[in-house]
């Protein structure tokens, strides 16, 4: 399979929504950028902030639009023009409703399921034929309190469970971009998965 050459982290822009459980792919992206020394810039040509890091020797660029979550596909359509890279090459890393803060899953191709930056990304492709990580923010248990729940803060005990969860799938990037993804969900998936309460 082909290796992974980009990372799209969905989140909103602006401070007020740092730290929000909508922001979790700015939350993964952040963190590799940290752990790597290097720092995001702002790219009018991508509608969004990138740098580049190397994962087990090889480059990876990793994006943060700057367009709403329901604008994410203006961005990631940008990026993937700007940089020659096809669909099947990135990853995008959204927060997941139907997991458990703790769980993170791979998946490949697929619908939407209801997430607005992931709706708008395949407006924009025409398909949905790229890769995700799901960062498992849990469900408030009512469809009316859905948004303010996306958009609020987690308490402190399901913050770090988020980030032991992107902590792990940040282990498998290695194997991503050697094209492994099936080696990588395999890894990652054997663990937490008591905790997904989507069945998928």
């Amino acid at each position: 399979m082909s290796r992974l050459r980009l990372i799209i982290g969905l989140g909103n822009p602006g401070a007020e929504y740092l730290g929000t459980r909508h922001n979790a792919g700015f939350w993964f992206v952040d963190a590799l950028a940290l752990a790597a020394g290097e720092s995001f810039s702002h790219n009018a040509k991508l509608h969004g902030h990138a740098c580049r890091v190397d994962v087990d020797g090889q480059p990876v660029w990793l994006l943060k639009p700057d367009t709403f979550m329901n604008k994410s596909g203006i961005a990631v359509v940008s990026a993937l023009r700007y940089y020659k890279i096809e669909p099947h090459e990135c990853l995008v890393v959204h927060d997941d409703l139907d997991l458990e803060p703790g769980v993170a899953r791979l998946k490949a191709d697929g619908g939407h399921g209801g997430q607005n930056g992931l709706r708008d990304i395949i407006a924009h492709l025409g398909h949905g034929r790229f890769h995700r990580l799901r960062i498992g923010i849990g469900h408030p248990g009512d469809r009316d309190r859905v948004t303010p729940w996306v958009l609020g803060r987690p308490a402190a005990r399901d913050e770090e469970a988020m980030l032991d969860a992107i902590a792990r799938a940040s282990h498998q990037l290695p194997l991503l971009v050697n094209g492994k993804y099936g080696e990588a969900m395999k890894r990652l998936h054997t663990n937490g998965a008591s905790q997904d309460t989507s069945g998928a």
